[in-house]
């Protein structure tokens, strides 16, 4: 297959606060920062090698035309591959594939209908839901998740055998750079999502504050490999492939994945609006089925270097297939002399990977409380319910005759040894000392 290369737009320049980035934005708004390589781009639908069966009226989809925002990610993939494998025609969806500039562009293109469903960080519905963090309140709605594991966090190769898992060994290096009136910088990208509390997460747990003792930016994917080139940022969170892209580079190094902070860890959803959730049952299940189907495909490893030669593709990730597959085999070069062979790699449906479990909403809602994202105590329970959509993914599972684990409440324990316990997520997130707590 002939690879075609996307269409650009050129981005618009953005001032940046306390030092210059490429290009681009700190706000919310996650702006482009630099040409190409998260340029927009669409794919439009090829019939699967042999004709669709005939869908029966009881599941035909009420919408059979989506469009589908995505990424430039690694964990984009179910949705690329229920298109390229024909999963999303079986099931009688018509679908468009469009590469989004920033997680606020697929966020606001959801919003206003250009798009029907969408590759989101897990906390996005949740602030979209709440309004929360210049998220313009757009009821929306979880019933798949994508991915679990395979992101980092990559510092500045000057830290290379000074910095590792222990958040601990950074906060010296803190202390001297803002001693200095030069606060250290990381980047993650977007504020509510999954990069955002990872990085805030570890910095805390070094008893470093991500809002007091360092600048925290929002970069979009992409992006974040130039911005490290050039100088301006000593660290930043991000998926695959910009950790490799990183260490290939020869510009900074892999401190400590995302699986070790917390394994099996929630990462990117398929989000829709409420309303659009609603209205179309049988098309969000049409959904749900073709992702499943690519997300059992994609779980075969034989099946992984076809997953990393075909998403790499200019149209998706636009980047050599080989700084895909590697991670994606569970093979980890740190870059600063570790290797490791990894047994949690990302993962796109073992260990009961989709299922949308309330209670993972339940501890994103107690991070939004720990760092004063809300003021006083949320409706945990009343806001995970109007997102977290399991009634959907377990008709659809029941229609497809598979079976699944079903809902868990049992608690989490992250690396620094804190236990999360879904029955209290008040009393959880007012324990940490490190916060910024609200009322």
């Amino acid at each position: 297959m002939k690879r075609r290369e996307p269409a650009s737009e050129a981005p618009s320049a953005t001032p940046l606060h306390r030092r210059r980035f490429l290009g681009g934005a700190l706000a919310l708004g996650g702006a482009a920062l630099l040409p190409a390589c998260e340029s927009r781009s669409e794919a439009s639908a090829k019939p699967a090698a042999n004709a669709a069966p005939l869908i029966p009226d009881a599941a035909r989809p009420e919408v059979p035309d989506l469009r589908f925002g995505i990424i430039a990610l690694t964990d984009c993939s179910p949705l690329v591959i229920a298109h390229e494998k024909g999963f999303f025609k079986k099931y009688g969806i018509n679908a468009t594939i469009v590469k989004g500039a920033s997680w606020a562009a697929i966020r606001d293109s959801l919003t206003n209908g250009d798009l029907q469903a969408t590759h989101m960080l897990f906390g996005m519905p949740l602030a979209s839901t709440m309004g929360l963090l210049g998220s313009p309140k757009m009821p929306m709605v979880i019933p798949w998740l994508l991915n679990r594991n395979g992101q980092a966090i990559t510092m500045k190769s000057d830290l290379r055998g000074k910095v590792a898992g222990d958040p601990k060994a950074l906060k010296p290096f803190v202390e001297e750079a803002k001693e200095k009136g030069a606060p250290m910088t990381f980047a993650m990208t977007f504020p509510p999502g999954t990069h955002a509390m990872w990085t805030r997460y570890y910095l805390g747990a070094g008893g470093v504050h991500p809002d007091k003792d360092v600048a925290l930016v929002t970069i979009p994917p992409a992006q974040m490999v130039a911005n490290m080139k050039v100088g301006k940022m000593d660290g930043f969170c991000v998926g695959e492939p910009w950790n490799a892209r990183a260490i290939a580079d020869q510009i900074g190094y892999t401190a400590v994945t995302t699986q070790e902070l917390w394994r099996d860890h929630p990462e990117k959803v398929c989000a829709f609006t409420a309303e659009f959730a609603d209205k179309n049952p049988k098309t969000v299940k049409a959904v749900i089925k073709a992702l499943h189907e690519a997300s059992v495909w994609l779980d075969k490893l034989d099946n992984r270097p076809e997953q990393a030669d075909v998403v790499s593709r200019p149209t998706y990730i636009n980047c050599p297939p080989e700084l895909i597959l590697g991670r994606l085999q569970g093979r980890y070069d740190y870059g600063d002399g570790r290797n490791k062979e990894d047994k949690d790699y990302m993962i796109f449906s073992e260990r009961g990977c989709n299922y949308p479990q309330p209670k993972y909403a339940l501890w994103w809602l107690s991070q939004f409380r720990r760092w004063g994202m809300v003021e006083g105590k949320p409706d945990y329970e009343g806001v995970v319910k109007q997102v977290m959509r399991p009634d959907l993914y377990e008709e659809a599972m029941k229609e497809l005759g598979v079976a699944h684990g079903g809902r868990s409440d049992a608690p989490e324990t992250l690396f620094d040894g804190v236990t999360f316990d879904p029955k209290d997520p008040e009393k959880y997130a007012t324990s940490f000392p490190v916060h910024a707590l609200k009322g």
